[in-house]
């Protein structure tokens, strides 16, 4: 109790455990709409596709300011969102085979331009391959507070367009027919995905944040119907998943945090799948058994 103590009166622990909590918030709430739309995998495209921009940025700045390349991962995540929207649009190619090639696409140039930036005599490029599995540890008062103003963004924009989020997570069909800028709203729904996925890259990195955005909005799925009930259950599943993550990696030596953070996630989502009422495994065994010695019991109670 006394670690536990000292360590909630840490500064560092507070930005770490703060920044952690709003991405994870964020994340439950975004990818919730990511999942009802059966594009779970889009998270995983746009943050492989982020590391190309991340490099480019610093190639063209040599310059490590947090807000510089994760301005070049933005700019590298819409462009993926957009090439993929444009292939599906305008091909016959399926949505999970554009996300697969424009992932592979983006994520080996990437790892190209990164081994060319480690091999360059610039001394100023160390520490840029912790993008691939993030760093919590180099979270600052100002990437958190900017992390904060642009959540509470996000939330406004979603709040405001909650009714055409539902019917596209739904219905497109019907969206479309009665004239809503379907096009329009997809677009702005993957904005909001590339900007949480962007934000959340320093902290989980590029191949976990996908498992971030994607594994609260599940737990959820599990235990209700009701999509504000869901998307409520899946910010306080990622919020919750930050913090207990953060407490974990603090207490550990060397528990890296964006890891540590996932597995806590996978563990609501194995829980959820396992015990949740009605989806529930176990629930649904328990519930066949019933059924089985009732029918049996009827069986006597009839011969």
């Amino acid at each position: 109790m006394d670690v536990l103590s000292t360590l909630f009166f840490d500064y560092t622990f507070q930005v770490v455990v703060f920044g952690s909590s709003i991405l994870g918030l964020l994340s439950g709430v975004i990818g919730s709409f990511a999942v009802l739309r059966k594009q779970s995998l889009l998270g995983d495209a746009v943050s492989h596709a982020a590391l190309p921009g991340i490099c480019l940025a610093f190639i063209l700045t040599s310059n490590k300011q947090m807000e510089i390349l994760l301005l070049g991962a933005l700019v590298s995540g819409l462009l993926a969102t957009w090439l993929i929207m444009v292939i599906v649009k305008h091909s016959k190619v399926k949505f999970d085979s554009a996300l697969a090639l424009t992932t592979a696409v983006f994520f080996g140039l990437g790892l190209v331009l990164l081994t060319f930036i480690q091999k360059s005599p610039n001394s100023n490029q160390a520490g840029l391959e912790k993008f691939i599995f993030g760093q919590s540890s180099t979270l600052l008062e100002r990437d958190v507070t900017i992390m904060f103003l642009v959540g509470i963004v996000i939330l406004i924009v979603v709040g405001i367009f909650w009714k055409e989020f539902k019917l596209l997570a739904f219905d497109q069909s019907y969206a479309t027919s009665i004239g809503l800028p379907v096009y329009w709203m997809n677009s702005l729904l993957a904005t909001l995905t590339v900007i949480v996925i962007v934000m959340g890259l320093q902290s989980v990195g590029v191949i976990l944040m996908s498992s971030l955005l994607i594994g609260p909005a599940v737990a959820a799925r599990q235990w209700t119907n009701h999509l504000s009930i869901m998307v409520g259950l899946a910010a306080f599943f990622g919020c919750i998943s930050g913090l207990i993550g953060t407490v974990i990696s603090s207490l550990g030596r060397q528990i890296p945090t964006g890891p540590t953070i996932v597995l806590v996630i996978s563990s609501i989502v194995l829980i959820s799948m396992l015990f949740s009422p009605n989806r529930g495994i176990i629930w649904k065994m328990i519930k066949n058994n019933q059924r089985k010695k009732e029918f049996a019991s009827q069986l006597k109670k009839g011969g």
